[in-house]
């Protein structure tokens, strides 16, 4: 099978691969995250953080969103003006990419309180909607393609 020179990762992220001194293609570190805190323990810190100042007036879904929304104008404003960004940020300075840290913290922190407030179960949510995107964007007809769903024929 030809290939692009990406791989599919078992999450279904591509990663370049690169040519070995000998010309086998290294496929780099794959990235994973820490094992914890979980979706659940982030929640429960949000919540008791929220509570322990009488903020839950303010926390309502719409507010959430808005805040949330905020917090990615902030991740973008991070991006802008760079150009193509490569993988890894291999040219960010370290407080550049704790700053990253931060506001994109802030966008999870505030989904999952607001998924808490809308009552959604997230992570099953995601399991559900990979699920169908499984279904929307088979692999057999969308491999190396990026076009959206409905334009693909059968």
């Amino acid at each position: 099978m030809a290939t692009n020179g990406n791989d599919i990762s078992a999450n279904g992220a591509a990663s370049e691969t690169q040519p070995h001194s000998n010309g086998v293609p290294v496929r780099p570190q794959q990235f994973t995250f820490s094992p914890g805190p979980t979706m659940e323990d982030i929640r429960r810190m949000q919540a008791e953080f929220t509570d322990e100042r009488d903020w839950n007036q303010f926390h309502q879904p719409r507010n959430l969103l808005l805040a949330m929304v905020g917090e990615v104008g902030e991740v973008s404003e991070l991006f802008q003006w760079r150009g193509e960004v490569a993988e890894g940020l291999p040219d960010w300075t370290e407080p550049e990419r704790e700053q990253l840290a931060h506001e994109l913290s802030d966008v999870l922190i505030y989904l999952l309180e607001l998924a808490e407030k809308c009552r959604v179960d997230l992570p099953q949510a995601v399991l559900r909607k990979m699920a169908l995107n499984r279904l929307k964007y088979p692999a057999s007809k969308v491999h190396g393609s990026a076009k959206k769903y409905t334009e693909y024929k059968d």
